[in-house]
């Protein structure tokens, strides 16, 4: 960047304190630490409301195994990308955690095969 030391670390307080950066993290290799499965499950709800939606949202935050959860148009409400050891956590994830989620009508599960790409770099 051709910045010394000091200006380099004004510039990175500026950004966080415009909340341009959210934090600082330590990418896990997925495999090495044994989650090897991931699976992208389209959630659709029985009901919609404010209170319905709202719940299932905060309810997803409680699940470790579930690291990330969008709201989606389309035929499904959400999509969810869950990452667990083996097929067999993932049933133990579903009967015990995801099919207790609020107001969960259909779920759809998608394995993931191979990953291709995954970053979290912006096209900056």
């Amino acid at each position: 960047m051709g910045l010394s030391h000091t200006p380099c670390w004004r510039r990175i307080k500026k950004m966080q304190d415009a909340g341009l950066l959210k934090g600082r993290v330590w990418l896990v290799d997925q495999e090495l630490a044994g989650y090897d499965v991931s699976i992208f499950v389209f959630v659709r709800l029985d009901t919609h409301s404010a209170e319905v939606l709202e719940a299932f949202e905060a309810a997803t935050l409680d699940i470790p195994e579930i690291l990330q959860c969008y709201t989606m148009s389309g035929e499904f409400d959400y999509l969810l990308r869950v990452v667990v050891p083996s097929v067999r956590d993932y049933e133990r994830t579903v009967k015990g955690k995801l099919l207790k989620l609020p107001n969960v009508g259909v779920m759809n599960s998608h394995f993931a095969l191979n990953e291709i790409k995954n970053t979290s770099a912006l096209p900056l």
